[in-house]
Parts: structure tokens; sequence; C-alpha cells
């Protein structure tokens, strides 16, 4: 379908995916919101920008873990792939969170790791609580972790994306339900969904410690509001769909195996920087 042949819907139109494997979801997913999105503007459009293409979406991916696990065509490296899961996972750059200096305003782990409230001495430790919370009461409905400050973030010109992870466990199986505001559907959605996919993976282990018996890491469920491609994204997008149409699947995706050289680099960069 044409990007220019898609109707204005009233409102942003809602799809749910439903895929086996990370990407897959990933893939079907970014194709949908091309395809049937609806049209409309950005606060970050330049003079000439055509509209994003919008809508609702939920990815629900059985078994996250499952081989091949990465898509070819998310648009950086492997080596940022990893550097990025540091950053969720370990906070390798929290410490460029220097908003008086005109550097980042906040990272996903120093929200979700290190919450801090005006009038509340120490932060809270988001994924902690979630551990013991679930290890303590796995059926817990309360295992959640939010990134939003309502009296700093509307001030932000780019405030977090991720607003919320509900974590809970359903046989043995810890399932994550992720919840954006917005999600560059095309140039950031993946690398999203790996780096919480992982995030997933280590509360399970640490739960499993805690717990004293194996839970398993179950479904992921990636819930954005607006999940969107942007106007300025057109032609490499084109060029996307275009491998789409001339390759088979297995080969516009990789192993975790494959991968693994290059997040050694991914390693070895960040090592560099210190």
């Amino acid at each position: 379908m044409d990007r220019q042949e898609v109707p204005n819907s009233k409102g942003a139109p809602v799809f749910v995916i439903k895929a086996k494997t990370l990407p897959e979801g990933w893939e079907r997913s970014v194709i949908t919101c091309w395809e049937r999105g609806t049209p409309v503007k950005t606060e970050y459009d330049r003079p000439g920008d055509p509209p994003s293409r919008d809508c609702t979406m939920i990815v629900e991916v059985e078994d996250p873990f499952k081989e091949p696990r990465i898509h070819r065509a998310f648009p950086a490296g492997l080596e940022d792939l990893e550097i990025y899961r540091q950053e969720v996972l370990f906070g390798v750059h929290d410490d460029w969170i220097k908003p008086e200096e005109g550097k980042w305003e906040y990272t996903y782990h120093e929200r979700l790791f290190n919450y801090s409230v005006p009038g509340v001495n120490n932060p809270v430790d988001q994924i902690k609580f979630v551990v013991d919370k679930l290890t303590k009461t796995p059926h817990s409905r309360r295992a959640q972790a939010v990134t939003w400050k309502c009296w700093v973030d509307p001030k932000f010109d780019d405030p977090p994306c991720l607003q919320r992870l509900w974590f809970r466990i359903f046989e043995d199986r810890l399932q994550l339900n992720v919840h954006l505001r917005s999600n560059d559907a095309f140039r950031a959605a993946f690398m999203n969904m790996f780096a919480f996919t992982e995030l997933q993976r280590l509360v399970a282990e640490k739960i499993s410690e805690k717990m004293g018996k194996k839970i398993e890491v179950g479904k992921y469920i990636h819930i954005a509001d607006s999940y969107h491609i942007y106007g300025s994204n057109y032609k490499q997008f084109k060029d996307f769909l275009e491998t789409v149409k001339k390759r088979e699947f297995k080969d516009r995706v990789w192993t975790t195996s494959f991968a693994l050289p290059f997040f050694e680099e991914g390693k070895r960069r960040l090592k560099r920087e210190k």
C-alpha cells in the first residue's frame, strides 16, 4: 500500500500483533503501522516533512528468547544494541545525566533502579521492590515500576517514552507488560524490546535466586499509545520494505550466537569510554 493512500481515521487505530519471536513481532508491527496507521503531525517535524504514520500498538511475543532473537533491520549496529542493553540494565551512562549542563535529563536505569522524589531522602530501587514482591507473592498485581515524574518531565524537550513496567508470575513464568506513551516504531522499538526483555530475564533470575526455584521468562507484551514512523524516515523505511520483499525471513534475522562477537566489541567500546 502506498503511504499516501491511507485515509485519516477518527482517532488512532489500534492493532494487536501476536508473534512467537521478538524479530517477528517487531517486523509485523512496524509494517502494520506503515500500511494501516493514520497520518499525523509530530512535535519534531521539520519544514517539508510528511506526517508521521501513527497507531496504538500492542505486540504480544510468546517466547521472547527463542532464536533467532535479533532483526537485522533495526537502524543501529550490534555494538550499539549491547551498549543500550547495558544502559538499561546496569546504568553505564547514568553519569551522563546532567540537565543543568544541557546533557541527558534521565536514563531508564536511573528511573527504574534509583527513582528520586523531592523530600524523600533515599531513592527507590523499584526493580528490587518487584523482585521482593513477587518472591513473596508471585500472583501479586502490584509488582510494577514507573518512570514518569510529573513535577519535571512535562518541562523536558524529550521526556521519557517508557512509562511503566508490570511484572507477574504465571505458572513459574515471569510475564512482562511494558507501557510506552510514545515509541518510534522503526528507529527505536526493536532496541527497546530487546533491552526490556533482557531486564525481564534479569528479574526472573533474581526471583529464582531468592525463591530457590527456577522462574522462566514468560510472555512479553509491548504496548505503545503512539507507535509511529516519522515522515523524515520515509526513504529509509521504503528500503526496509524492499528488503522484506526480496529476502526470506531467515535472511532478515540474526541469532544471538552470531551477535556475540559484536556485543563484545560494544563492551570494549564502553571500557574505552571510561
